[in-house]
């Protein structure tokens, strides 16, 4: 599913507060973080991720590699910090993507 513009916006507006829950630091991107990124986005819906000073990873490379492996979408790119959505497939935890879809 693509997301429209006012859609990403609202999750831009939304992500706006949140504080990154990860950082991607001097290993980069490892399956055990995938997997651990993949279900903190299926919990919160909207994550914020952020590169550190000292790696060697790019933030569109590890945003490409993250939309591959998890089938999230990155919402938006500020210098080192990754936004990303995924819609929860539990309801419990569809609060976000409810209003994503009334947009």
């Amino acid at each position: 599913m693509e997301l429209r513009g006012k859609q990403k916006r609202f999750l831009r507006s939304q992500a706006h507060h949140l504080q990154p829950i990860f950082q991607i630091g001097k290993h980069g991107v490892n399956e055990a973080m995938i997997v651990q990124i993949a279900e903190a986005v299926e919990k919160r819906e909207l994550i914020k991720i952020s590169l550190l000073q000292n790696t060697d990873e790019i933030a569109e490379d590890v945003a490409h590699i993250l939309e591959e492996k998890t089938t999230c979408k990155v919402v938006q790119i500020i210098g080192r910090v990754l936004v990303l959505y995924k819609a929860s497939s539990k309801e419990k935890y569809q609060k976000i993507s409810k209003e994503v879809r009334s947009i």
